[in-house]
């Protein structure tokens, strides 16, 4: 059978004529795929480097464009509007920091760690990578940039670090590791419908572990920014420490004893 589109003379040559034919027409577009990667790299490496020396309020297309020497029009091939770009820095970066949380948990269940040696292993990537990357952080986790609104699709890099803890505290309550809580938080339910339908409800005595998850989460990210912003100057002796014992206390508080003294 002929293909509709095809006439007989060319369903009459031998496949092999063709094949060429597609190879060369396939090495183009990889080339050109490979080069827009690459000058998408580089144009976020820029705009990270404008970030930490201008801020991200001052970011925009046309600057980054003058530190890369090329032409503005040029670089609205890759980024529409600097809305499009932060999105992007902003996607890359909670990627980054899920994956190093994501990492630290799996290493420590695979070395056998109870479910409090994997709540510290993973708070302690979060702050690592947030002290090697002050900037990314401060603009995932600090002020809001003045006129941009975060799309929908960071929400699935942002709540990676969410879903390893999540994990984790799951886990506990699964194996006993994680203990009742002395009373539950009176009702109505605190944390928005749309976010309970994203976690299986935990089942009586449980029934606020989301609640106190949620708390969790604001403890670690809370003290990691203190520590970056400074807020900690003349206040704290040993930072690492200190952020042992409050990621401890705060873990403590949802039911789950952590071990300050694992490697």
């Amino acid at each position: 059978m002929i293909a509709p589109g095809t006439t007989r003379q060319d369903a009459s040559r031998p496949a092999r004529e063709s094949a060429p034919r597609t190879a060369r027409e396939s090495a183009p577009r990889t080339a050109r795929e490979k080069a827009r990667a690459e000058l998408t790299r580089e144009v976020k490496d820029v705009a990270r480097r404008l970030i930490e020396r201008d801020g991200a309020a001052a970011l925009s297309l046309r600057e980054v464009s003058r530190e890369m020497g090329m032409g503005a029009s040029t670089l609205y091939r890759y980024f529409r509007n600097r809305d499009e770009l932060l999105t992007a820095l902003i996607i890359d970066a909670f990627s980054q920091l899920g994956g190093a949380a994501e990492e630290a948990e799996a290493a420590a269940r695979r070395a056998g760690a109870d479910c409090g040696a994997r709540w510290l292993a993973a708070c302690r990537a979060v702050r690592g990578w947030a002290l090697e990357h002050p900037h990314e952080f401060a603009l995932v986790y600090g002020s809001p940039v003045s006129g941009y609104e975060a799309p929908g699709d960071t929400i699935g890099p942002a709540t990676r670090i969410n879903r390893v803890l999540a994990a984790i505290l799951a886990d506990a309550m699964g194996s006993g590791e994680l203990r009742p809580p002395a009373s539950v938080l009176p009702g109505p339910r605190l944390i928005a419908p749309e976010v309970l339908r994203s976690y299986a409800a935990p089942p009586p005595p449980y029934e606020d572990l989301i609640e106190r998850s949620l708390v969790l989460w604001i403890s670690l990210i809370g003290t990691i920014s203190f520590e970056l912003f400074g807020h900690l100057h003349n206040t704290v002796t040993d930072y690492a420490a200190y952020f042992d014992a409050a990621v401890t206390i705060s873990a403590q508080c949802a039911g789950l004893d952590v071990a300050r003294d694992v490697a």
